[in-house]
This record gives structure tokens, sequence and C-alpha cells, in this order.
């Protein structure tokens, strides 16, 4: 399945950005130019992306678009080359949500509930991994165990969904039973992915190989990392190698 667009997040602090229009709605992209640092100047500035707010944007989008410069223009997704998302923050972490333009509306609805469910002190819970990353090396100086034994811990004593107290990821790091496990076995009850439970998809999508039955579906492989091995067999492996192994087959 292809994406309608891919997702990037660009850095706009001191560099331009045109922005043509007045009103609410070129006011309110003013302001979330303002927010990113941007540098907003007018059609003849020179710059790689513009945003359009304007009643007959056709025109003004030709022009910028002969000029090599990427387009956003408002309420108009048929003429966007790219578009703007609803915005959860929680800095340094972002949650960015769009629909490729067909509906704002949605996109602000699931901007609000993740505001619920996002802890306030996410950015400093993840500013506190990112000093770590010394005393996490220290202890697993495999990349992939390292990675493994993270990835186990945000779904367990480090849930990101939770608020973390100060302190929780040296804790974490001083626990002697801080570790990955090595292979996990899966009996599936349905083909649907989305019925896989948390732990099953928190697996897949850390596992460095997939042995699977045959009748395991593509779409629930699908849901592991893109660079983890797949490997058909009828039974699972005798001797797994070093790293995180998943094992699927369906339950009759």
């Amino acid at each position: 399945m292809s994406l309608a667009a891919l997702p990037i997040f660009v850095k706009l602090a001191g560099r331009p950005v045109i922005l043509i229009g007045a009103g609410e709605a070129a006011d309110a992209k003013r302001r979330l130019l303002d927010r990113a640092g941007a540098q907003i100047v007018d059609e003849g500035g020179s710059a790689a992306l513009a945003i359009v707010a304007v009643d007959d944007p056709e025109p003004v989008v030709a022009r910028l678009r002969a000029r090599g410069v990427l387009v956003n223009a408002v309420d108009r997704a048929d003429l966007c080359d790219f578009t703007l998302p609803a915005i959860v923050d929680r800095d340094p972490v972002l949650v960015a949500i769009g629909t490729g333009g067909v509906s704002a509306g949605l996109a602000a609805a699931l901007r609000q509930r993740l505001e619920a469910v996002l802890p306030a002190s996410l950015g400093g819970f993840a500013r506190a991994l990112a000093a770590a990353r010394p005393a996490m090396r220290d202890r697993w100086p495999d990349p992939g165990e390292r990675r493994r034994a993270l990835g186990t811990a945000l779904a367990g004593p480090l849930d990101p969904l939770a608020a973390q107290s100060n302190g929780a990821v040296e804790r974490w790091l001083g626990d002697p039973a801080a570790t990955a496990p090595g292979f996990q076995h899966f009996a599936l009850t349905s083909p649907d992915p989305d019925q896989l439970t948390l732990h099953q998809a928190r697996a897949l999508a850390q596992a460095d190989r997939v042995f699977h039955r045959a009748d395991v579906p593509e779409s629930i492989l699908d849901r592991a990392r893109a660079d983890a091995a797949r490997i058909a067999c009828d039974a699972p492996p005798v001797a797994p190698e070093s790293g995180l192994s998943v094992y699927l087959e369906m339950r009759a």
C-alpha cells in the first residue's frame, strides 16, 4: 500500500517561507510559522516553501511552482504540494496528525484526543532518555540488544503514556532484570492485524527475525520492521540466532 504523502519534519528556524494572503486563515498560518521560527517573506522573496491563503489561488500557485517552490494552498488540497498537520507539542516530542487535506476537522479532533492521552511530562522523559544514551551504550554495547532492551522497557516500566517520575530512566538502568526476551512464540487467533494484542504488535515491531507458518497473512507480517528477516517454516526454530526472534502460527 503506497503512502499518499511522506511525513517529514522540517526545521524552519531562520529560514524564509513565503506567505501570501490576509485574514483569519493567513493569520493562523503566520502564527504557526512564527512558532517554528521561520522568516516570513512575500511572493518576491526567495524560499523553498510557500503558503497561499487567497480566494483565487490557482494563478499564484502556478507562478510559485514555476519557480520550483513547494506550495500549500489553504482549503485547496488539490493544489497542495504539502499539507500542514494538526500538532501535539511535547517539546522535543512532536506528534503530527495529517489527513492529506481531506478533513482538517478530523485532524483537530484526533489532536484533542491525543492531548488528553500524552502526559505533560513526555518532553522531560524524552530528554532523560537522551541523557542516558552513554549509560545504555555501556550496558548494552550491541545496538540491536540495546534497541530491544529499550523497546521492552517502553512497553512496560517506562511506558511513555504514563507520567514518568524524575529518575525513572536511571532506576530502570540500575535494574539487573532490564533485558529483552530473545524468542517469542505466538499462536494467533485472527488473520486481522488489528486483532493483534499490544504485546504481539510490539514484539513484531522489535523483532530481528520473524519465523512463520505459510498460513500467516501478509497483512500481519507487514507489522514487522521493514528490515526484519522473514523465514517461512513449519515449526519454531530449534536454536534462534542472537537478537529477538518471533514465531507466528495461526491457531486452528
